[in-house]
């Protein structure tokens, strides 16, 4: 008798054809939210290029709510089953690196000041300036970074806020639905996070109303109120995006829409937020992912240079998030030579303010932000590679090791 094809395969074992093509799923998805992701960031480095107001503003309806968003995206039922391995990949991958770096700027900030990168005479646009540490500060700043994750440096770290922001929404979404299904075990992951959406927004309501600080949240938590908000509709939207692919016409009402928003300066993911912000940064930040989310589409299903660079600026977020600022200097010294400005502005915060945005420099400034970066951790790779390549290998032969 000759067996079915099938015949050693468990009852509940998918047939390798399903499998293969739920992976190849996967990793479009995949490849979308990583061109989703590289969109956003460079969108995020224009807007702290100091662009003009009306880029600027259309940037900031959504760019930071897509981040949110993207982590959502990718929460997993699996999760729930294993809540103490889900905390631990959320704080190694963003409490390890969120103290690496905030230390390591912390460290140099007093080098910055002597060799002229910082300085106390030029600052941020609002005229704020930075100073040297003394050492109660750096202690107080160490043990901040380390509790709390707070205390970095703002004029070098910049946003190191998505961090902290990002670890504890997670956590919080997590310990929320774990009790959603308790209570309501047969409820879906999709109705769980539009009951904790609608819940964010009303406390951010009630936040915005009442002027209510959360005392252990650095900031008073009103960012991870609206981060709550946004990851709890990455589910959502994976699943409608699954079912439905936005149509041209839409595309172009989202586009219209975050015009609108931008002429009439509505808010993005800010400290002093109105009530107004409540009606509309939910709608401009998800309108941003659904705009993002199809032109990655388009760009998935083609082979082009730019699909590969946008891919790869998904993969290195972490590193133009880091290091950005710290490239914005290197076209600051041009600027100061273009002009022939006082060279102590290259310490203005993020970019050097005189003459911008009509000069243009912040074109310059946002190829920077992005291009050295990746062009430093590259050669970083390849060297790290090249000196492990040429190490001596440990033989495991006892009889070659003999």
């Amino acid at each position: 008798m000759r067996l079915p094809s099938d015949y050693f395969l468990l009852p509940s074992t998918p047939p390798l054809a399903a499998i293969i093509a739920n992976f190849a799923i996967m990793n479009h998805r995949n490849d979308r939210i990583a061109i989703v992701k590289g969109l956003a960031i460079i969108l995020m480095v224009i807007g702290h290029a100091e662009a003009y107001s009306i880029i600027t503003n259309f940037i900031y309806l959504f760019h930071m709510p897509v981040f949110f968003i993207a982590a959502g995206y990718f929460f997993k039922e699996a999760n729930l089953q294993d809540p103490y391995g889900y905390v631990k990949r959320r704080a190694k991958g963003l409490y390890l690196p969120f103290v690496k770096w905030a230390l390591f700027f912390l460290v140099i900030h007093n080098l910055m000041f002597s060799i002229g990168i910082l300085n106390e005479e030029y600052g941020n646009v609002q005229g704020g300036v930075t100073h040297p540490y003394n050492l109660s500060q750096f202690v107080q700043r160490f043990f901040l970074i380390l509790f709390s994750m707070g205390g970095y440096d703002e004029f070098l770290a910049g946003a190191f806020w998505f961090f902290r922001a990002l670890l504890v929404v997670s956590v919080v979404y997590l310990i929320l639905t774990k009790l959603l299904r308790h209570f309501y075990p047969r409820i879906s992951l999709i109705w769980i996070s539009a009951i904790i959406g609608a819940a964010s927004l009303v406390f951010a309501m009630i936040k915005i109303d009442f002027g209510l600080r959360i005392p252990t949240i650095v900031q008073g938590g009103i960012r991870e109120t609206w981060g709550l908000f946004f990851f709890s509709m990455g589910p959502v939207i994976r699943t409608l995006l699954s079912r439905y692919t936005l149509r041209i016409w839409q595309f172009f009402l989202l586009v219209g829409f975050l015009c609108v928003g931008a002429f009439y300066h509505w808010k993005g993911m800010n400290l002093t937020p109105q009530m107004n912000d409540v009606l509309t940064l939910p709608l401009t930040g998800l309108a941003g992912f659904l705009v993002l989310d199809r032109i990655a589409l388009w760009l998935t299903d083609s082979g082009s240079i730019a699909r590969r660079f946008l891919t790869y600026c998904g993969v290195m977020t972490l590193y133009i998030y880091v290091f950005h600022i710290i490239a914005f200097k290197a076209v600051s010294l041009i600027k100061i030579w273009w002009f022939s400005l006082d060279p102590a502005q290259i310490g203005c915060h993020m970019v050097i303010h005189d003459y911008a945005p009509a000069d243009c420099f912040w074109i310059l400034y946002s190829i920077a932000g992005v291009a050295l970066p990746i062009a430093c951790i590259y050669c970083y790779n390849k060297v790290r590679a090249f000196i492990k390549s040429q190490s001596p290998r440990p033989a495991t032969d006892p009889i070659e090791s003999a």
